[in-house]
């Protein structure tokens, strides 16, 4: 092959590279978000805080018999400090329907969540269930209602 005729060759598969791509038959969709995916949502609750905060990486451990410890992390996205952040938080299983109970409900209070910021929080809850017997971290949704501050 002579040097010519190589880059011929690579001219055409070069550009038929840069052509390829632009020639779908319509616009990406956007990708939609799965129950697992979305972030802790603050059902039902009023207060201007809740936009701001999010509950994130749960893991439950036993502590002993009929006892859960619970941790999380309590992200506050706002430019404000929060302090004495108190809520109500339920547990669901992202595998269950909509009108079963949550696993778990326990309030939680934190005394200070920086800006933009994070706070791990670990709750103590009894139970009847066994931490095996329980969803795996992905396959947990959290809701929340903001009681305090007002």
């Amino acid at each position: 092959m002579t040097c010519g005729f190589r880059c011929v060759i690579f001219a055409a598969v070069s550009g038929l590279a840069l052509l390829l791509p632009g020639c779908g038959s319509s616009a990406p969709s956007p990708p939609s978000q799965s129950a697992a995916a979305r972030p802790a949502s603050a059902e039902a609750s009023r207060n201007p805080v809740a936009k701001f905060i999010e509950l994130v990486g749960f893991r439950i451990s036993e502590k002993g018999a009929g006892k859960l410890i619970i941790r999380f992390g309590v992200v506050n996205h706002s430019d404000a400090d929060i302090g004495d952040l108190e809520m109500n938080v339920s547990l669901h299983a992202t595998t269950g329907k909509a009108s079963d109970p949550p696993l778990f409900s326990f309030p939680v209070k934190v005394s200070d969540v920086g800006p933009e910021s994070l706070t791990n929080v670990e709750v103590e809850t009894n139970t009847k269930l066994r931490v095996y017997e329980l969803p795996d971290w992905q396959f947990l949704r959290p809701d929340f209602t903001i009681t305090s501050p007002r």
